[in-house]
């Protein structure tokens, strides 16, 4: 498996030097973006070198899942600063960011034993995140899910408390198995969901709301009660239809963007005609016409990316993006422990489900809504939230790894005992 990681490591270190090198000569980069992209081609393929084959032999960390995050952290790093060198360094460091807060995740789930304190802890801490917005937020592309801190930025909570989320349903769902048991988790989520209806982040109560039903699924088996919150999450998603305007609109724009070509339809015809436009090989790194769709760095990423690179490179980009969820799946079915089998199933789901709604937005398969691509979309919050759920993934993996040890060296000593 060392052969195979270790080429696929240098194969993704050469397409982020290379990329970076190509944007340093452009003819019309300046020469201050040049030097930053000069930079960047040393220090990206040198992190994913030292967080791939390096950081793995302290942390027990899994060289694969590691392998295909840094690949999909290269292609936003270097489409962003193709765009805007500025943005683009600012995702490096948030990327760099992101390592530490994985490795802090890794920690947390090798180490702590007992999650009932610290799920008791992170329902209050999580809603009260969520409520910030409501209080000190600002509107942005109608929704007021953001909130900005003095000296550090502007910040979303709903990214932050995406990790709490799938640890409390992990834990109440492992560890209690009747309805009223888990009924802090269910509670929690409800509260989790209201709270962003409010703040008209339906995007990521969609999100919220796919992650907490597979995991109700997969810990209880009980279908009655699954259809029952399907049926609750279709009365609410009407329900939100008809009580916020932007959501009628994006409807709208989803069944017929043409009707208004130069108003609300405008982005999606834009990136419909980006991607259309790079076509299966695209028209090159740099090139095209990216910044005529509107947040082509945070929602319409993807399409810039088809665009530049083409639809087989956007094809490959999706497919890395299901081998991490079946990374995510398997490791889900060989935990030993109930707990770390639903939190790697909650981190595959949700990273899934938020893959699935932003792409499916963007080449109109559904209506779109304002979430960010994992791992590439512009942020810091988002960049730091999902290396924190691969973080997760991670720790699980070595978890599993522990187990499997111990088996085989019981299996040894059994043998050298005599013992069938």
């Amino acid at each position: 498996m060392r052969t195979p990681i270790r080429s696929l490591v240098a194969v993704i270190m050469l397409f982020e030097m290379l990329a970076f090198l190509l944007v340093a000569l452009h003819p019309e980069r300046q020469e201050t973006e040049a030097l930053q992209a000069l930079g960047l081609a040393l220090c990206m393929p040198a992190l994913c070198w030292f967080s791939t084959l390096i950081l793995p032999k302290f942390l027990h960390a899994d060289r694969l899942l590691m392998a295909l995050m840094n690949f999909l952290c290269g292609v936003g790093v270097v489409i962003l600063f193709s765009m805007v060198p500025d943005r683009g360094v600012r995702q490096a460091m948030f990327y760099a960011l992101g390592l530490v807060a994985m490795a802090v995740c890794i920690l947390l789930v090798r180490h702590v034993r007992s999650w009932r304190a610290l799920c008791w802890l992170i329902i209050p801490a999580g809603l009260a995140l969520l409520v910030l917005p409501l209080a000190f937020g600002s509107w942005q592309n109608g929704a007021k899910n953001w909130v900005s801190v003095p000296w550090l930025g502007s910040f979303q909570p709903s990214e932050v408390v995406k990790l709490m989320l799938v640890v409390v349903l992990a834990y109440f769902f492992s560890a209690h198995r009747t309805f009223l048991q888990m009924m802090p988790a269910i509670v929690f989520t409800g509260g989790c969901l209201l709270l962003l209806m409010l703040q008209r982040d339906l995007g990521t109560a969609l999100m919220y709301y796919f992650t907490a039903l597979i995991l109700f699924y997969a810990a209880s088996g009980n279908v009655p009660l699954t259809v029952l919150a399907m049926g609750g999450g279709a009365g609410a998603a009407v329900v939100g239809y008809n009580m916020f305007a932007h959501v009628k609109v994006r409807v709208a724009m989803w069944r017929n963007p043409w009707s208004d070509a130069l108003g609300s339809g405008y982005q999606i015809i834009q990136a419909l005609l980006a991607i259309g436009s790079g076509g299966l090989l695209g028209v090159g790194l740099g090139l095209g016409e990216p910044r005529v769709i509107p947040a082509y760095y945070t929602d319409f990423v993807f399409a810039v990316i088809c665009e530049q690179f083409g639809i087989a490179f956007g094809v490959c980009v999706v497919a890395v993006y299901v081998l991490i969820m079946l990374r995510g799946l398997s490791l889900a079915l060989r935990a030993r422990r109930s707990f770390l089998a639903l939190l790697a199933l909650g981190c595959a789901a949700l990273l899934g489900v938020q893959t699935f709604v932003i792409i499916g937005g963007v080449i109109k398969l559904i209506p779109l809504t304002g979430i960010t691509m994992p791992f590439i979309s512009y942020g810091g919050t988002s960049m730091v939230s999902c290396m924190g759920l691969m973080g997760f993934l991670q720790g699980i993996s070595s978890r599993v790894r522990e187990d499997l040890a111990k088996d085989i060296e019981m299996t040894g000593a059994r043998e050298e005992a005599g013992v069938s």
